[in-house]
């Protein structure tokens, strides 16, 4: 079936949404159009947005779904006529945007399925859930291009909406400088294996190499147990607090500073995964809030002990879905913000003066923003800064992250930072820091030598995407 529409069409219908799901606000401006798209070239991997990942499952709750196809780049392809296929294993449906159903298969294994036409490069419907809460994955594909695929996570239908009263919304006090930072957690594990940086033939330390040109702020993520057989790093422990109190010393060293993004997890803690470490697994939950309190103090006395506190921490990493699974799932909310008031309320026992980030992977998502945010908050979470992650494979277009940033910043009186992302290095920098009242405090990298757009050749040579980065701090770091 052939499902044609503009973005005129998408942006008008997504604007009459409400509630958590759907991308609201109107007509969504193409200030960046020319950056993102291209009119032809070869396609590379179907992008797929989904404006809401959090949805009730009441048998009405519904969120937008994008279709396009990119280049290499990422940047999408306005010719492009490919057939794209939606397969959605769980309980749910589509409608077109003015929620007429769609025709739809199943598939040999059960799953529904419905194909779709670009035109002018893109098309859109609603996904619409079902009444049983759970997980929903839902993959775009067409032939041999790289699928895109979300994992929709349905909550139960009587869920209860909280929102915030101004008492609960005061503006950050907390000095927050602006930052240029990076996620370079891997570069222990990487030197270990003898991979080297070089900076025009010259080898160089990699703390040493980004702040040379224009850093001034590492990330690093830190594991309960990383060490352990099911861990992050089984045996090495990499991420661990050992390895952590040595990255951090060399951070301070440089002169640079740290964040410090606990992941409450022995493995890598996401929107896709949030597992309990092994040694937290069998306790209640009164034990749980009490080990993930008393882990969050021992590591950041630690640091304090040897000199190197972080300039800012995060409770938590990637957590629009929750974390402590299932316990603190986000179908659990006075679960979730338990745990989180508790990671709060440690790290201002070491240091009330760390600003304190909640991160969610929702870089142009505003509606689930608000969701969170509102709930979360509604249920007594404090902390200073909003952090969000932006990849466009999966969170939208650069115009749908500015929109967010700007929405967020005025609803909540927060500064906002971007403390994921690879692509669109100056685009998003040039967005983050025109935020009105310098509501943009910067933004952080994530493993640039390894992953993503990175800022160096495969034999470990700077680029010029590192480059860029002079320009950059020159423009929004210098006083």
């Amino acid at each position: 079936m052939e499902i044609v529409i503009s973005l005129l069409a998408v942006v008008i219908l997504a604007g009459c949404q409400a509630g958590p799901s759907g991308q609201t606000g109107g007509k969504t401006s193409e200030e960046y159009a020319s950056v993102r798209q291209v009119e032809s070239g070869k396609p590379v991997h179907v992008m797929l947005t989904s404006y809401s990942t959090t949805l009730r499952a009441n048998g009405a709750d519904q969120t937008m779904m994008r279709l396009t196809v990119a280049d290499s780049l990422g940047r999408e392809i306005l010719s492009a006529k490919d057939t794209i296929r939606i397969t959605i294993d769980g309980e749910g449906t589509m409608t077109d945007l003015r929620g007429k159903p769609l025709e739809i298969t199943a598939d040999t294994a059960g799953r529904t399925t419905a194909q779709f036409i670009l035109k002018g490069g893109e098309a859109a419907f609603y996904f619409v859930t079902g009444t049983t809460p759970g997980k929903v994955k839902v993959e775009a594909s067409s032939g041999k291009l790289w699928p895109g695929s979300h994992e929709l996570h349905t909550l139960p239908g009587d869920f209860l909406m909280m929102t915030p009263d101004e008492s609960q919304l005061p503006r950050t006090t907390k000095p927050i400088d602006r930052m240029i930072g990076a996620d370079i957690s891997w570069l222990p594990e990487m030197e270990d294996q003898g991979r080297k940086l070089f900076d025009n033939g010259v080898e160089k330390d990699g703390i040493l190499l980004l702040r040379d040109h224009g850093f001034n702020t590492v990330r690093l993520r830190i594991f309960v147990n990383p060490g352990n057989e099911k861990g992050y790093s089984p045996g090495k422990g990499y991420c661990g607090l050992s390895h952590t109190l040595a990255m951090a010393k060399r951070v301070k060293e440089a002169g640079m500073e740290l964040l410090l993004n606990f992941h409450y997890s022995d493995y890598w803690a996401d929107p896709q995964q949030q597992n309990k470490p092994q040694a937290w697994a069998s306790g209640n939950f009164g034990a749980l809030k009490d080990s993930l309190a008393v882990h969050t103090a021992r590591v950041l006395l630690a640091l304090k002990l040897q000199g190197t506190m972080p300039a800012m921490v995060q409770v938590g990493n990637e957590i629009n879905h929750g974390m402590l699974w299932p316990d603190g799932h986000i179908g659990n909310p006075d679960n979730l913000a338990a745990l989180l008031r508790a990671g709060v309320e440690a790290v201002e026992s070491v240091d009330p003066a760390i600003p304190v980030m909640m991160h969610i992977a929702l870089g142009g998502q505003h509606d689930e923003s608000v969701f969170w945010l509102d709930n979360m908050i509604a249920r007594g979470v404090r902390f200073d800064i909003i952090g969000l992650s932006y990849y466009p494979r999966w969170h939208g277009t650069l115009d749908d992250l500015k929109a967010n940033l700007l929405a967020l910043a005025e609803r909540y009186h927060k500064p906002l930072n971007v403390v994921e992302y690879s692509w669109y290095k100056k685009e998003i920098h040039d967005i983050v820091f025109s935020l009105p009242g310098d509501m943009g405090k910067g933004t952080c990298i994530w493993e640039p030598f390894r992953w993503g757009e990175t800022t160096t050749s495969r034999q470990g040579e700077v680029n010029d995407l590192l480059r860029i980065y002079n320009d950059i701090a020159a423009r929004y770091l210098t006083p």
